[in-house]
Order: structure tokens, then C-alpha cells, then sequence
């Protein structure tokens, strides 16, 4: 299949059966919502070759897809898969012929888990199209019990493949399908489909907006000549704020169909290693960032040696001694160093120095020869090189002179070909400086671009502070969940969905905002929480045996779902006896002869309430009534058998690791640290927690949503559960 296919549409009507397929068999398309309303799609080849209408899209992609028996397995199940598509597209139509599609297409599916044979094939993608891109009107149904096949089945499909499918209607349908379509001339959209471009944000009642997201041009950008450069420092984790970075150079790349450079700015070896850089590659592509080169800064060393000593002999830099504290406040008062007219056979002679790392040398620095009394002072005269003995990670003690960002940056920009460079807005002022050393290096100009940088309430992002709180022992490392990298909040339980989608919600933006964590987490919980299992856990600390007079004489085992609404989550096994666990909590709520509901079981009756001296309850009597009604009682518990089968946990909740918002300009974060950013709580689970593997969310009944962070290894050692935030409440506690 060719590498180079662009799907062409009209924007009001996107053909989102062929954008579902191509996500499910993993091809990458080009979007090009340019046509006029009413247009058929046209699926348009490299080689100049198009194909159009719908159907025939959505053949061409199923032949080639690489699923096993996608277009059927011989050529009776590829004529019932026709048959379906031009269902699909004919009878899923206004008013009432909705519905009626939907009656048949449930009475098929009643003996059915697919349209077609015993696998997924393009027919389900069409089916599956019909309903999502109806939006408000399928989730009203869906909720309904008038379907319920066809609920299984789209539950069943969207569970599969909710990564992908959440993509395509996220950004094609609004959230989740709520809403109308969303689409504009300026949506593009790659494979991962980690660009949700039209996330439109949700308003009190829940409805999605319309308000594109990117609605911005790269200024003198054409397409397919667009190219851009991720640059990250490996000097620590990529985190949130780098993850923005990184985003929005894929989105532009993707949308002029240009190319993207990883490149690593590894200039400073006190602070890089080979481990930061591995881990950097590891957080790109957990992002879903494909690069199209990775290089490093080092590659041009020598060449950027080359041009600092051209700029030497050209006057336009020039080698200085001054002390670093004295040079600092010269610069801030517009005062030349007593080395700026120093000729430029001294200034070889010293770079000389410096290039052997002599004790002369080494006293020394390289700087621009700008404008010392420009009232922007990053032009005053910069450091373009400056000493450092420390062996670099890649190239050994080649060198002992290394360049600066401000230096460096422009000269590989331009010789890499870099047509936009974006930066946060926080380099503003540098950018002037930016453009008047490629003027002094006589290199081609490379177009800025600037956007706000991404700042969350109660979080450090400075790599140098996070590299205290790893170095003093403040946090487990880089990955911890308190940190914000991209692998610490995946460790938290942050699907890589809900980030992207939050990043890119804010678009290219150049206002400047202090987010909040919740709406992040509020994004996430709609992504785990129609699939992942559920569980019961019981508090250790003072936990109540309630016996039923009339319960089990003998254990019994029922097979119950771990989710009643996705079946793609599988089953448990529920083990019933006469004395079962409560949470104290919900024991010391209940009063003498109230009914309350044991979840998963049916109704009691509390006879007898058992106190110490204290007035603490220690236990509780009463008897089954599973004929009550459960819309009656007050109480809807969750419980746990007393078996030796109950495994240990170990439920860890997090608080921020500072207590201010945000950082005033000049205050120490040590003077805001908190306290206590840990809380552990002992508790019991259920016996088929033990096949919880790492990384596997779960929600915990009652008491919210966890990761599993460590799994079970034997009796003695708990299972470690992570909390994760669901953004109903704020994640500060003050423990």
C-alpha cells in the first residue's frame, strides 16, 4: 500500500468509515478536508491515481489491510460484506429509519458477536461509523435497553478498539459523540491518530463546542517544503511541558506534510548522559511521534567550532576573561568588557587557550561582539562558548569548549534545513538575538514561531528543581507518579489519549495559562471508565465482620462480569459466605433494622449492633431478604467474604510536591514544599486481583480508580495500587 494517500472530503461531511478503517488496520492517511459541501470523498494516490465514493474507499482499504480476513475469507463472505456497506450507507438515515435500521440490525446480531464470519471486517467499521457519527442520538440509544445486541456489539468494538475509534469521534464527532461534527479546512490528521485537532472543550451542560482548535497558520509556510525540529535537552525526563512541544511540531509537520527532526541539544556534559537521552527516545514514542531523522547538536561540533573561530577573525566575536559575576552585571549595565576591542589575532590566541583547555584557557569565554547598549540585553554581547572539562556522553574528552544553546541553536537550525522553529513564548526576547547571530553567520533565515508555554497549578517543571527532589531522595526518580514526565503521570494511570487530547485543546495559543490538573483527569476518566474492570476492596483499619443469620452454610462461587457494561473486560468470581467484611465506615452508618443492599448479592436486614466501651462497632447481625427491593435502601455496600482467598493491598494516594499555585518570580520552591505528598492505606481485596498484571487500571467499587503499580507476587507481600485523580475534586489533600 502506498506510503503517500490522501483522503480528500468536504469538511461538513467527513467520511468517517474510511477514517475508522484506516486507523484500525494501521495506515496513515494524509487529511484534506478542501472539497465543496456535498462532495463525494476521494482517496487520492501518489502517483496521481484516485478513487472515489465511499464504498469503493472502504473496499480498496480492506483488500489491502493486513487483518486477517478483513474483506471476508473467501468470496461468499466478501459478497455479504457488500451486501453490509451499501446497508450501512443507504439505511442508516433521519426520522425513523434509524431506529428501524437499528431493530434489524439487532436481531441479527441477537446469535452474533460480528456482521460477518467469526472476525472483525470492514462491515463492523461501517456499521460501527453509522451509529458514532450520529452523535447525541446513538449515546441517547446506546443508554437505552431497546438494543441490547447492538449495544454488546458496539461495546464489545469500541471497548477492542476504544484507543483508536475515541480518536476518530473525538475529533470528527466532538466528545465521545456528543454533538455535531466538528470539522474545518484546517484539520489534519496522522496515523496514531494522536491529533484530535477539533476536541471542542464541554460547557456546564456537556455539549461540545465547536470551537476549532487550531485555526493558525505557520507564517510563509508551503506545503510539503515545511520542515521543524523537536530539540529537547538530555538532561532529564520529557514532561508535560515538553510533551506540548512536541505535539504541536508533529501537528504542523503532519499538516504541510513536511518533515520532523529529533534533534538532541546535548551541550553541556555536566548535565547529559546517554541514560536521559534513551528515556527522551522512550517518552517520544510513547507520545506517538514518528521522526523523520534523529540528531544530535554534538554531530556539529566541529563545525560550530569552525564557525566561532570565522566570527573571531571577522571581528564579530571576541574572547573574554572577565569574571563571570563581574561580566553578569556589566551586561545588565550596558558596560563593554575591557577585552571587546581586543584584535582579532589575541582573541585566536586565546580561543587557542581554550581549545587546549590550558590554565589561561580556561578562564575564558567566547562572546558575541553585538550592541551592549541594546534595551534588549540578551543582545548585549551573549556567550557563545565557554569551558567545561566534564567528558561528554558521546564524544569522550574530545573536546573541552563547548557552545551555548543561543549559539548553537541557530547555526544547526540552519543547516539542517529547518524551515520554522517553534519556541515558548518565555525565548520572546531572545529572539531578536536568535536572528542577529544567523545574520552574523551568514546562514539562511529560519521563520520563529511562538506559543504559550504549558503551566499546571501546583508543579515544578524546571528540570533543575526536579532533578533536586530525585538527587535528595524527595521521589522514587524521574518516573515517580508525583512527577509531571511523561512517564511518571503514565505511571499515575494518564492514558496518553487524555494528554494528547488536553495538549492539543489549547491549540497554538500564545496566552499565556495556568491549567488545572482536574480537566486533564476529568479527560482520562472518560477513557478508562467504560472499560476497566471492576473490583472490591475493604478497608483493614477497623473493618467490620457482619454475620447473616440465614447466609450460605457452605461457601459458593458465582462467575459475575468485571464490568456489567463491557464485556470485554471478562468475568470474576465471587465467593459468597454467612460472614462477610464491610468497610467501618459504612458499619457505623447503619442503623438496628435497617435494610441496606450487599452489592452483587441482594438485600439484608441489620437485627444486632455490636459495640466496644468506645462505642466503636466491632460487628454486625442480620438476615438476608434478597427479595427487597433495591431502590428502597439508603445503603448500597460493598463487601468482601471472610476466606483465606482475600489478597493484601496497599492503596497509595498522592498530593502535589509544592503547596503554592504558582511560583512568584524570584521565591525559592524550597519555601513551598509539602510535607506530605504520600498516603498508604492498608486494605483487603478480592481474590481475582491476583491476575492484575502492572499497569492494568481498575476501579476499586466505591472507592474510585487505581493502576496497579506492583502486582501480586505471594500472600505476604500486598498488591500496590496507585490512585488515580478522576477530576470530580481537587487532587490537593494536605495530608
Amino acid at each position: 500500500m502506498s506510503n503517500n494517500m490522501s483522503l480528500i472530503f468536504a469538511a461538513d461531511s467527513p467520511p468517517l468509515s474510511v477514517i475508522a478503517t484506516a486507523k484500525i488496520i494501521g495506515h496513515s492517511l494524509i487529511i484534506d478536508s478542501s472539497l465543496p459541501s456535498g462532495a463525494l470523498p476521494i482517496l487520492q494516490f501518489s502517483s496521481g491515481s484516485k478513487l472515489h465514493n465511499t464504498d469503493v474507499l472502504l473496499r480498496y482499504l480492506a483488500r489491502v489491510a493486513k487483518l486477517p480476513n478483513f474483506y471476508g475469507k473467501d468470496a461468499l463472505e466478501a459478497g455479504q460484506i457488500d451486501e453490509w456497506l451499501e446497508y450501512a450507507h443507504t439505511s442508516f438515515s433521519v426520522g425513523s429509519e434509524f431506529e428501524n435500521a437499528c431493530t434489524r440490525v439487532d436481531a441479527y446480531l441477537s446469535i452474533r458477536t460480528f456482521f460477518v464470519g467469526y472476525y472483525l471486517s470492514v462491515a463492523d467499521i461501517a456499521i460501527w461509523s453509522c451509529l458514532a457519527g450520529t452523535g447525541q442520538r446513538w449515546e441517547s440509544l446506546r443508554k437505552s435497553k431497546k438494543y441490547p445486541n447492538l449495544v454488546r456489539w458496539f461495546n464489545s468494538l469500541d471497548g477492542e478498539y476504544s484507543v483508536l475509534l475515541n480518536e476518530v469521534t473525538a475529533t470528527y464527532v466532538g466528545k465521545r459523540g456528543l454533538g455535531k461534527p466538528t470539522v474545518t479546512k484546517s484539520m489534519e490528521k496522522g496515523q496514531n491518530g494522536n491529533f484530535s485537532v477539533e476536541n471542542g472543550e464541554s460547557n456546564e451542560k456537556g455539549r461540545a463546542s465547536s470551537r476549532p482548535t487550531y485555526e493558525v497558520d505557520l507564517p510563509n509556510a508551503k506545503v510539503g517544503e515545511v520542515c521543524l525540529r523537536f530539540a529537547p535537552e538530555p538532561s532529564g525526563y520529557l514532561h508535560i511541558g515538553h510533551a506540548k512541544a512536541a505535539l504541536l511540531n508533529k501537528y504542523f509537520a503532519q499538516r504541510y506534510k513536511g518533515r520532523l527532526i529529533l534533534r538532541f541539544d546535548d551541550t553541556n556534559p555536566t548535565k547529559e548522559s546517554k541514560k536521559f537521552v534513551d528515556n527522551l527516545q522512550k517518552d517520544i514514542k510513547t507520545l506517538g511521534i514518528q521522526e523523520d531523522a534523529v540528531t544530535h547538536t554534538s554531530d556539529y561540533f566541529q563545525k560550530l567550532m569552525e564557525m566561532a573561530e570565522n566570527l573571531i577573525q571577522q571581528g564579530k566575536a571576541y574572547v573574554d576573561d572577565t569574571p563571570k559575576e563581574q561580566m553578569q552585571k556589566e551586561r545588565m549595565d550596558g558596560i563593554e568588557s575591557k577585552c571587546r576591542n581586543n584584535s582579532s589575532e589575541d582573541n585566536m590566541k586565546l580561543w587557542k587557550e581554550m581549545i587546549a583547555g590550558s590554565e589561561r584557557g580556561i578562564q575564558c569565554c567566547v562572546r558575541g561582539k553585538l550592541d551592549m547598549q541594546d534595551q534588549n540585553k540578551t543582545l548585549r554581547d551573549p556567550v557563545y562558548y565557554r569551558y567545561n572539562a566534564d567528558p561528554h556522553h558521546r564524544t569522550g574528552s574530545m573536546y573541552k569548549v563547548y557552545p551555548t544553546y543561543d549559539f548553537a541553536c541557530p547555526f544547526v537550525d540552519a543547516i539542517e534545513g529547518i524551515t520554522h522553529a517553534l519556541r515558548s513564548s518565555e525565548y520572546h526576547d531572545r529572539n531578536a538575538q536568535y536572528q542577529r547571530i544567523l545574520e552574523d553567520m551568514g546562514l539562511r533565515k529560519v521563520q520563529l514561531y511562538e506559543f504559550s508555554r504549558l503551566n499546571m497549578v501546583y508543579t515544578l517543571l524546571s528540570k533543575r528543581k526536579l532533578l533536586w527532589f530525585v538527587q535528595n531522595g524527595k521521589v522514587d526518580g524521574w518516573d515517580d507518579p508525583r512527577f509531571p514526565t511523561v512517564q511518571g503521570i503514565v505511571r499515575r494511570g494518564l492514558k496518553i489519549e487524555a494528554l494528547v487530547q488536553f495538549i492539543l485543546e489549547q491549540g497554538a495559543s500564545k496566552n499565556l495559562n495556568l491549567m488545572e490538573w482536574d480537566k486533564l483527569w476529568t479527560i482520562n476518566k472518560k477513557l478508562i471508565d467504560p472499560v476497566c474492570a471492576r473490583h472490591t476492596g475493604v478497608l483493614e483499619q477497623k473493618r467490620v465482620l457482619l454475620t447473616l443469620v440465614d447466609g450460605p452454610e457452605k461457601p459458593f462461587v458465582r462467575i459475575i462480569p468485571r464490568h456489567k457494561k463491557f464485556e470485554g473486560a471478562g468475568s470474576k468470581a465471587t465467593t459468597y459466605t454467612r460472614r462477610i467484611w464491610l468497610d467501618y465506615a459504612d458499619a457505623s452508618a447503619i442503623s438496628v433494622g435497617e435494610e441496606i443492599t450487599l452489592m452483587d448479592w441482594g438485600n439484608a436486614v441489620i437485627n444486632e449492633i455490636g459495640k466496644d466501651n468506645d462505642g466503636t462497632v466491632t460487628q454486625l447481625t442480620g438476615v438476608l431478604n434478597l427479595e427487597g427491593s433495591v431502590k428502597t435502601t439508603k445503603w448500597k455496600l460493598t463487601w468482601l467474604p471472610e476466606t483465606d482467598e482475600l489478597v493484601k493491598l496497599l492503596l497509595v494516594d498522592f498530593d502535589y510536591l509544592i503547596t503554592k499555585k504558582k511560583l512568584e518570580e524570584g521565591e525559592d520552591f524550597l519555601d513551598v514544599l509539602n510535607p506530605n505528598t504520600k498516603k498508604e492505606t492498608h486494605a483487603l481485596g478480592d481474590s481475582n486481583m491476583r491476575n492484575l498484571q502492572r499497569g492494568e487500571i481498575l476501579q476499586l467499587e466505591r472507592k474510585g480508580y487505581f493502576i496497579c503499580d506492583v502486582p501480586y507476587f505471594r500472600s505476604s507481600k500486598p498488591i500496590v495500587l496507585l490512585s488515580i485523580p478522576d477530576g470530580r475534586q481537587q487532587t490537593s489533600h494536605h495530608y
